[in-house]
């Protein structure tokens, strides 16, 4: 049974908030870097050591510029680059729209890919309504300003962008919270028995401890503030409380919403939640999310587990959240191309096809989903297997459906689009 939480905390009032209630806010890996599978309910802690992911860990340079090049106009080359502070709040996001027209766009506020300008030029061609995962947040904070400027080249009015919020971080960040006047403790965040999970310095964050509470509401209304209007948890059994019953989700979804709606704007919250099958927590969230299981014929399958990583019952589940097992539980449920890091994940499957089975595969999979209520976000922008071969974009480890690139998908998921409008 999930409890009933009542609320602690208030924003405060500043002049920022003023602005905000007259109208006005700051505007600024589907999938999973690691495959989203988890052991049984109440044996999340840990998964077996045949699937443990610890050593296959990428380098985030390896899709991620350190410092990002942003193109300016030539008649502003010699100036200091200003960011507007206030911008409209933007209309409440259209669930219908956000199925329809979403598109994967892993990290494209965070720089990811190595080729920032051309990420921008392909979103602003793009037939998206929504940007999933925009924001990325995987094993370092968010850096706002970089996104804000990012964000500020975006040509295309109303468009709903997302955060991913990852189950994922270091240890080691010096990242500062203004409200007590201090530098985060991420090691004071960690879940017990994650350390170096994913790597030196990483572990996996528990909102069962204050200080990583603080800093997801930190980051997430510093998101709100730039107009974010969609949060996504990944792998949530690794984020929550160990047991479902004594979850802390419905409270750090409460202080999101009283955030938002202080400052006049709505948001959806969604997770990643693998096998979890209980209605009552599945329905908390606006959303659940997960890759389709995709075959190297175009196909998916129709069990509840992707046979790829499952050996049958009493084994660990990569669910297919489009299941009727799931999805009758859910309020909303999205889907797309997977990525984890692995050979054979949805990702490294698509990207091995030539370009007329790519196109064959995202006409087919989008029409059978949405026709069934269930949104599939078309990759625009993703990461990619190691080795994968295959087509890529800017970086070896990074799709990118821009037609600069060697996949050169843009044009047959923008006509997917403007047909399912």
């Amino acid at each position: 049974m999930i409890p009933h939480f009542s609320s602690e905390k208030r924003p405060r009032l500043t002049k920022k908030h003023i602005l905000f209630s007259s109208g006005v806010v700051l505007f600024a890996l589907g999938g999973s870097y690691f495959v989203s599978f988890t052991p049984k309910q109440g044996e999340q802690e840990e998964l077996p050591s045949s699937v443990q992911t610890k050593q296959s860990v990428p380098n985030l340079s390896e899709w991620v510029d350190e410092h990002p090049v942003i193109e300016e106009a030539p008649a502003l080359a010699d100036e200091k680059i200003v960011l507007r502070e206030v911008f409209p709040v933007p209309p409440p996001p259209s669930m219908e729209k956000m199925k329809k027209q979403g598109c994967v766009a892993d990290g494209f506020l965070s720089g990811y890919g190595g080729d920032v300008n051309s990420s921008i030029a392909l979103i602003n061609r793009s037939q998206c309504y929504y940007l999933h995962r925009a924001l990325e947040t995987w094993l370092r904070p968010p850096d706002f300003e970089l996104a804000r400027k990012i964000q500020s080249k975006v040509t295309k009015p109303n468009t709903v962008y997302g955060m991913f919020i990852a189950e994922a971080i270091s240890t080691n960040e010096d990242y500062f919270y203004p409200k007590e006047n201090r530098s985060f403790n991420f090691s004071e965040m960690c879940r017990k028995g994650s350390k170096n999970y994913w790597g030196e310095h990483t572990c996996k964050p528990s909102l069962e401890k204050e200080e990583y509470r603080k800093y997801v509401q930190y980051i997430a209304e510093q998101a709100m503030d730039m107009g974010i209007q969609s949060f996504l948890f990944g792998q949530v059994f690794y984020q929550d409380a160990g047991n479902l019953e004594e979850t802390v989700m419905p409270q750090v979804i409460h202080d999101m919403r009283e955030y938002a709606g202080f400052i006049g704007l709505k948001i959806v919250v969604g997770a990643q939640t693998n096998d979890i099958t209980d209605e009552k927590y599945l329905r908390t969230f606006d959303f659940i999310e997960g890759g389709v299981g995709l075959r190297s014929d175009g196909s998916i399958e129709d069990g509840a587990c992707f046979s790829r990583w499952w050996k049958g019952p009493g084994d660990w589940c990569w669910a297919l959240l489009w299941h009727p097992q799931f999805s009758k539980k859910a309020n909303n449920v999205f889907v797309h191309l997977d990525w984890s890091g692995k050979l054979g994940d949805d990702m490294s499957v698509f990207t091995q096809m030539d370009k007329n089975e790519r196109a064959k595969t995202l006409q087919s999979l989008h029409k059978h989903f949405t026709s069934q209520n269930t949104g599939f976000l078309l990759p625009f922008l993703a990461t990619l297997y190691k080795e994968n071969g295959g087509c890529h974009g800017p970086k070896k480890r990074f799709y990118s459906a821009s037609n600069k690139y060697s996949c050169q998908d843009e044009d047959i998921m923008n006509t997917i689009l403007l047909n399912r409008k």
